[in-house]
């Protein structure tokens, strides 16, 4: 999990988006909190988890990486993993390895502080294969390209997803996909993946991640995607942090996911 989009800051901003004048809010009187990013998956390790603290909204787009930290995994069943520090921030498992149906919980120090998170991972979903979807452009406008991941939902459990997609090799990163299936329980799904057809060129290889994930991460997700807007101008309500299975007022979120994967050529 590669990704740090944070919302503190963004207090009211959404609300702006609808004014004709330009108004700058007064946000670098934000404080500045520990974010941490982990996971743990059924595929082999080792698994990663990033400690930094986040910046004022104004300021560039770098986050100060934590060093000196505490950080261990235990797997619920007697194993405790304590990570290495391989470079600033970054922090990599050694012996633990993830399956479906167990309990991790990640604990982090950092000085006097302490921080932790649980997560279960769930039971894996195959992923059947990514088709593309064309839609002619209007008005001398570019063809829409969306991505679709296929599969089966299992029926009688309650599924949650988050979709991560590569375009040769690099992440795409300018949305977030999160679903559930609370409408579609036991439905054969073909969920639309939208982006902007700029970033896709013919010939590009184009790889989708399917994690399976828990309620609680999927919360974190869902509500981050809707208060920072994706894919529309949210200006229904005034974004806040998402809520996080992270303790002690940390950002972020600690994830015990299963992972499919599948890949096409865009023609």
């Amino acid at each position: 999990m590669n990704r740090k989009i944070f919302v503190s800051g963004l207090l009211s901003a959404a609300s702006l988006l609808s004014c004709q004048k330009v108004v700058t809010l007064n946000l670098n009187t934000v404080p500045s909190q520990l974010v941490i990013q982990g996971e743990v998956t059924d595929q082999p390790g080792p698994y990663t988890v990033t400690i930094s603290r986040s910046v004022n909204f104004y300021a560039d787009n770098v986050f100060p990486a934590i060093s000196g930290a505490v950080v261990k995994i235990s797997d619920g069943s007697g194993v405790t993993d304590s990570l290495t520090e391989t470079s600033p921030g970054t922090y990599v498992s050694h012996v633990l390895q993830g399956g479906p149906g167990n309990t991790y919980t990640l604990y982090v120090n950092v000085g006097d502080t302490s921080y932790t998170a649980v997560s279960t991972m769930p039971a894996p979903v195959p992923l059947d294969s990514i088709t593309l979807e064309h839609t002619k452009g209007r008005l001398g406008r570019k063809d829409q390209i969306t991505p679709q991941a296929n599969y089966q939902d299992p029926a009688g459990i309650r599924n949650y997803y988050e979709y991560v997609l590569y375009i040769n090799g690099v992440q795409f990163n300018k949305t977030i996909y999160a679903s559930s299936d609370r409408l579609t329980d036991g439905k054969y799904i073909v969920q639309d993946l939208r982006m902007d057809s700029t970033y896709l060129s013919s010939g590009d290889q184009l790889r989708v991640d399917m994690y399976s994930i828990d309620e609680n991460v999927f919360n974190y997700f869902n509500q981050l995607e809707r208060a920072i807007g994706v894919g529309a101008f949210n200006t229904s309500a005034s974004p806040a942090n998402p809520s996080t299975n992270l303790s002690n007022g940390a950002y972020g979120v600690f994830s015990a996911h299963t992972l499919r994967s599948k890949s096409i050529t865009v023609d």
